[in-house]
């Protein structure tokens, strides 16, 4: 009988932080969000929809939960946006620095300004790959630069930022970008090579921050600002795991996740998603 909550309910042998190769931190925070709000009800939705979800994975023909998840405290530090960042920071570099495989699951994507800090530090010649709707590279927006607008505007200046799905964006984020790294989704819907152009601008090393509304509101609605035009699943899939077979997936984040308690798909997509990448990553890996 277990007696503390488990990463999908899996047995408490496999959740233990010594033990575990996979941490999970949840990042229950909504604070900069501007139009469509519940992002810090994101982890819990996702959590309940993980605990429903079947363990063994058809593609790969694995059940990565057994190489250990760990369930970290969530980060519940909301005083300010900046307070925000620095506990993410905090946070995931420790567990990196224990050899974790950290994860994060927001929350809106100004966690993501956190979590990427700590990978930059922790890896060397870092590429971030960010799979969104919108740029999210304004310098500031609404009095701070840790907000969801401004998410990898730091990765622009500090790391290799390779951008995708983009559809939506600010007229001034046209001078911030690096044209030669962005694959805008009208693009990408008519090129069938797109996925290997992208790895063509990847490092070795590369960290995944994924915003939900990256994929076609038709196939999940439930996000903060959905964009018409976006990824369906298979495309997807299909390119997560060129990229986790082709390069170091050092780690990733999951944002965006705007639970309706009336639909319970976006929920169960999400879940699917985290524990596809993580398939992905450990697939070739002996269990232990």
């Amino acid at each position: 009988m277990k007696t503390t909550r488990t990463y999908a309910g899996i047995e408490e042998q496999y959740a233990h932080l010594e033990s575990s190769n996979i941490v999970l931190i949840p990042v229950p925070y909504d604070g900069t969000s501007t139009w469509g709000k519940g992002a810090d009800k994101g982890p819990e939705a996702f959590l309940d929809a993980s605990e429903n979800m079947e363990l063994y994975d058809i593609e790969t023909q694995t059940e990565v939960y057994k190489k250990g998840v760990y369930l970290a405290d969530p980060i519940l530090e909301n005083e300010s946006p900046e307070a925000m960042v620095d506990a993410v920071h905090r946070t995931t570099k420790a567990y990196i620095k224990k050899n974790k495989f950290v994860t994060l699951f927001g929350g809106e994507h100004s966690i993501s300004i956190g979590s990427i800090r700590a990978f930059n530090e922790c890896f060397e010649d870092l590429t971030v790959l960010h799979i969104d709707a919108h740029a999210d590279l304004r310098p500031s927006y609404e009095g701070t630069a840790c907000n969801h607008a401004c998410a990898v505007y730091e990765a622009n200046q500090t790391t290799n930022l390779v951008q995708v799905g983009i559809r939506s964006m600010d007229v001034i984020e046209t001078s911030i970008m690096n044209p030669d790294k962005v694959f805008f989704a009208h693009q990408m819907a008519e090129d069938d090579y797109w996925s290997d152009k992208v790895l063509d601008q990847l490092g070795e090393n590369v960290f995944i921050t994924f915003d939900l509304d990256a994929f076609d509101p038709s196939i999940l609605p439930a996000t903060g600002t959905p964009e018409p035009g976006g990824l369906l699943w298979y495309e997807t899939m299909a390119f997560l795991k060129e990229v986790f077979e082709e390069r170091n997936v050092v780690g990733f984040d999951i944002v965006e996740l705007c639970p309706n308690s009336n639909s319970k798909p976006s929920d169960f997509l999400a879940a699917k998603l985290y524990y596809k990448m993580l398939s992905y990553k450990f697939k070739n890996h002996s269990d232990e």
